[in-house]
């Protein structure tokens, strides 16, 4: 089975690959394949506060690259950077799965899955794939049927522990999977480039370099960095 792990990576750091690494573990992934989407339609491209900057695509997927080369199971797409216009994830899965929804789980943070309900076509997406839903202690509270969308919640046969659920019909299944607690985010890990601060420890070794050298969330002229392609202004993922 092949996990795919979407998100805009700005940048990527080591909270992201002990996550692919845990769901690898505990699902027995053959791969993960790790998407850098170009034009997230649920974030802000035009920011000039380093901190909340998006690196231009090229640079964020050279970053993913560069960080995973070091495991045999991963592997990167431009399938998402290459794609004019908005990043869906609802064509990714349709370019990269071929219908077959019983080969592939998407990997996604508890947080974001709750969520779900503002992306494009969610009951669709639920019934393409698979999907590992991150948790890090302590697990939110609620059920995962709380947590479905209430277009697709019918969909499911959900577990009475509420921490896994069937699709009726498509075959695809969710599952919580607990992963190693990394105390960083993105957005905290871009504050601290902005600020000189520590961000070593956070940065994959092979970018540490790189990320600082960039500019991208250093104090600076937005100008001077590539601008995104523009996101339209749309339902996100």
């Amino acid at each position: 089975m092949t996990g795919l792990f979407g998100g805009t990576f700005n940048p990527i750091h080591v909270g992201h690959l002990q996550a692919a690494r845990d769901v690898a573990d505990t699902l027995s992934l053959d791969r993960v394949v790790f998407i850098p989407n170009a034009s997230p339609p649920h974030k802000d491209t035009t920011a000039v506060e380093p901190a909340a900057r998006l690196a231009p695509a090229e640079e964020r997927f050279a970053w993913v690259e560069a960080s995973i080369a070091g495991d045999d199971r991963f592997e990167a797409s431009r399938c998402e950077v290459d794609r004019e216009g908005p990043s869906y994830l609802i064509d990714t899965l349709a370019e990269l799965t071929g219908g077959d929804a019983a080969g592939f789980v998407f990997i996604v943070g508890q947080d974001a899955f709750r969520e779900m309900g503002e992306w494009r076509a969610p009951r669709e997406l639920l019934a393409a794939c698979s999907w590992a839903v991150c948790t890090r202690p302590p697990l939110l509270e609620g059920h995962l049927r709380d947590w479905l969308p209430e277009v697709a919640r019918d969909d499911f046969e959900v577990a009475e522990d509420g921490r896994s659920a069937r699709h009726r019909t498509a075959g695809t299944w969710i599952r919580l999977v607990e992963i190693t607690p990394v105390d960083i985010s993105a957005s905290e890990l871009r504050a601290r480039l902005a600020t000189g601060g520590g961000a070593d420890r956070w940065l994959p070794e092979p970018i540490r370099d790189a990320v600082r050298e960039s500019g991208c969330y250093t104090p600076g002229p937005a100008s001077a960095i590539a601008p995104p392609r523009a996101a339209a202004q749309e339902t996100p993922r």
